[in-house]
């Protein structure tokens, strides 16, 4: 079944040799792109969506989300607003009600917050485990989360519980029976390196743990301070660094010259009132950026890029051409992919019409839903 996306007003297509088309058409067929270019010179095919001259975007590439939870933090939350600050304490909160919630429940929880990423554009997403902090919970939730998608992430290393004996041994069960039970369902494997979770050669170790096994490497990064975490990334060639909140002159090189993807979680600087990672910084050294939601209970439970795309502009000193390309091609190659996060010929055919003329609109217009369509493998969702 092919369909005519015909009449674009503007076309971003994510891709770097034609970033952006207006007066557009493209073709879809049998899920994949086949044709771009001018509006009126498209081929034939099965059917025909008139855009009516609104914009069209790749599907949004979230690539980094911790949906497989149970509980409630809103009294955390509802503290941090009153001035306490953030320390990622409550991570064991969500850890107890997960560990006590059953896989029914879990599920349900999960797929709401896809649908909900869905209704706003986001046609890929990455979820992590680390609510359950045992083998077999952190085995469930990585076994419910690949029923939603194939980008799973083993994060046994979020932080070590309060009934672990020891972080040595803990970090034992994370590269030994953990990793053994985790790994079929999972493609990567991160770690919180930070101050109260683990430090540096915890950080090498598991990484290192989960290479032999299969599992490629990301990494959660200087969100709190200062850390070994971007130099970390850079050494093991991990795919991403997320949150780059604290970078160092030197933190900044290392992730330029290892190519590795700069992903900022602007949701967790909004939830957490800390200061905002600078992409100015990043992309003026030529890093490439990546923008997530970093969906979770604590620090950031929002599903909506398009709201990380208008923090992104306001906040992060980014363009709306920098933020839109962060939101889909920047997440791509965050989780090592090129079949997602752009609108070229041989992509998949993920993509969103707004209801607007542009782009620009997601930052210029704050919170208003202007998701009007959303299309994943040539099938319309919503």
């Amino acid at each position: 079944m092919s369909t005519l996306f015909d009449r674009i007003g503007l076309l971003y297509t994510g891709d770097p040799v034609r970033e952006e088309l207006e007066n557009a058409a493209l073709v879809v067929d049998d899920g994949q792109v086949v044709w771009v270019g001018p509006a009126g010179g498209a081929p034939s095919a099965d059917e025909r969506v008139d855009v009516d001259g609104r914009c069209v975007v790749p599907g949004f590439v979230d690539s980094h989300a911790h949906l497989v939870f149970a509980g409630d933090r809103t009294a955390e939350f509802a503290a941090r607003m009153s001035g306490e600050p953030y320390t990622a304490g409550g991570i064991r909160t969500t850890v107890a009600a997960t560990r006590a919630a059953t896989d029914v429940r879990l599920a349900a929880r999960t797929a709401a917050l896809v649908a909900e990423m869905l209704a706003q554009g986001t046609t890929t997403v990455e979820i992590k485990s680390g609510y359950g902090l045992t083998v077999e919970d952190e085995r469930r939730c990585l076994e419910i989360a690949q029923a939603f998608t194939e980008e799973t992430t083993y994060l046994g290393a979020h932080v070590v519980p309060p009934d672990a004996s020891s972080a040595d041994d803990y970090v034992r069960t994370v590269t030994g029976e953990m990793l053994e039970a985790c790994a079929p369902y999972a493609r990567w494997i991160d770690v919180f390196c930070e101050r109260g979770a683990f430090d540096a050669d915890q950080t090498r170790e598991i990484l290192l743990a989960g290479a032999k096994a299969g599992l490629l490497p990301r990494l959660h990064a200087n969100q709190l301070g200062n850390g070994p975490g971007a130099q970390i990334a850079a050494e093991v060639g991990a795919a991403s660094a997320d949150h780059c909140t604290h970078l160092t002159d030197e933190d900044v090189q290392a992730l330029s010259s290892a190519g590795v993807v700069a992903t900022l979680l602007p949701g967790a600087e909004f939830s957490t009132r800390s200061p905002y990672p600078d992409a100015r910084r990043l992309l003026d050294a030529g890093v490439t950026v990546a923008l997530a939601t970093d969906c979770n209970p604590g620090s950031s439970f929002t599903s909506s890029m398009s709201f990380c795309v208008a923090l992104a502009v306001r906040e992060m000193r980014m363009t709306p051409l920098e933020a839109i390309r962060a939101a889909t091609y920047g997440g791509a190659r965050a989780l090592r992919r090129s079949d997602i996060g752009t609108l070229r010929v041989g992509a998949r055919g993920d993509l969103v019409i707004l209801d607007a003329p542009a782009y620009v609109h997601l930052a210029y217009r704050p919170g208003v839903p202007l998701v009007a369509q959303v299309w994943k493998e040539g099938r319309r969702l919503v």
